[in-house]
């Protein structure tokens, strides 16, 4: 959500620079959308309210600036249209703000607890707000010295109160603010419509993985430690399962394997956590517009036991993923006896994931 906001104003002609307030732990570590950029981008942590990000947020917008536009990250969806209207109407009115015409009839309630209706109101007069929201330089800049203050949700209304005239140009309806499930939903299937993956297929991906049992070694599968005479042997911790559900995920995305990342020859993999190995493919697959929904793991092993350790793993791996643990399946199996997996020589895992398109 938020590389896209940024983007749509970095690439827009009529802005020269960016300005993002972000919290703390953002901004100390920014992703690498905000690290680069052909036009200035300038980054700076916000306040706990609203207005406290847009003053210092303005506070780093170059002295030459006609015009400020203020844009909620949550509506990553803002076209370049609605910008270049936002953007003459502040030049014409001094303050312009996006907005959609009601279309529902709109009542009044007598208090927000009793839902009890007290009047209908003309729909011909309400607006519903949205951002951008545009100002000359000089009226912001008083705006905001005057409102910090003032309870208010936007610096629109602050302009109100001050007595500046607020000019409202046409919003768009897919100018959505993202604030609950339901709104993300509708998020990612007005970006689909645009980009014509309608009907996009699923991709799946298929993993494997082996390692022998040696003495010296800690067990560890999925990122839990289990206690055993043995452990895995590799390169990295061995962590069979998250190995398999990696290769499983690279390969539904078409990304190669885990070999091809994370070589063995490279010591900087040397004892690499498998949990940690898994959260990087999934980054990998994240910026190729991909995202996990569900996997489905076999782990082989004659011993130990895995049952009891089945829920810390299923929790490891959809942090990892990123996605809730009822979207991992992981099933314990022995080999009968049979082979070096039957006489528990080594431990072996399957897996298969599904990925969805962005």
């Amino acid at each position: 959500m938020l590389e896209r906001s940024v983007s749509a104003f970095l690439e827009h002609s009529s802005i020269d620079e960016v300005v993002v307030a972000l919290p703390t732990e953002i901004a100390d570590a920014p992703p690498v959308y905000l690290s680069h950029s052909v036009k200035p981008l300038h980054l700076t942590v916000g306040g706990n309210r609203r207005r406290d990000s847009v003053a210092a947020a303005f506070n780093l917008v170059a002295p030459q600036a006609d015009i400020v536009l203020v844009h909620d990250a949550a509506r990553p969806l803002v076209s370049a249209a609605l910008v270049a209207r936002t953007i003459r109407a502040a030049v014409d009115s001094g303050v312009a703000v996006a907005a959609l015409a009601a279309i529902d009839t709109v009542k009044r309630v007598r208090q927000p607890a009793s839902r009890l209706v007290s009047e209908t109101i003309s729909r011909d007069l309400i607006f519903l707000a949205q951002t951008p929201q545009g100002f000359r330089r000089a009226i912001l800049n008083d705006v905001l010295a005057q409102g910090l203050d003032r309870d208010a949700t936007d610096e629109a209304t602050l302009a109100e109160e001050a007595g500046y005239a607020v000019q409202l140009v046409e919003g768009e309806p897919a100018n959505i603010k993202i604030t609950t499930p339901d709104d993300l939903v509708m998020a990612e299937a007005i970006v689909r419509n645009r980009t014509g993956q309608r009907g996009r297929l699923p991709r799946v991906g298929i993993g494997y993985d082996l390692h022998r049992l040696v003495a010296g070694r800690r067990l560890i599968l999925g990122g839990v430690e289990i206690a055993f005479d043995r452990g895995l042997l590799g390169h990295s911790d061995a962590d069979v399962l998250c190995h398999a559900v990696t290769d499983a995920v690279l390969g539904a995305a078409g990304a190669g394997d885990i070999g091809s990342h994370f070589p063995d020859t490279d010591p900087q993999w040397a004892g690499a956590p498998g949990l940690g190995l898994l959260g990087r493919a999934t980054l990998l697959v994240g910026a190729q517009g991909y995202a996990v929904e569900s996997i489905d793991a076999v782990v082989i092993a004659e011993q130990p036991k895995l049952r009891p350790h089945v829920d810390a793993m299923r929790r490891n791996l959809a942090e990892a993923l990123g996605v809730a643990p009822d979207r991992i399946s992981i099933k314990g199996k022995t080999n009968e006896g049979v082979g070096e997996l039957g006489r528990g020589e080594a431990i072996a895992a399957h897996a298969v994931a599904v990925l969805s398109g962005s």
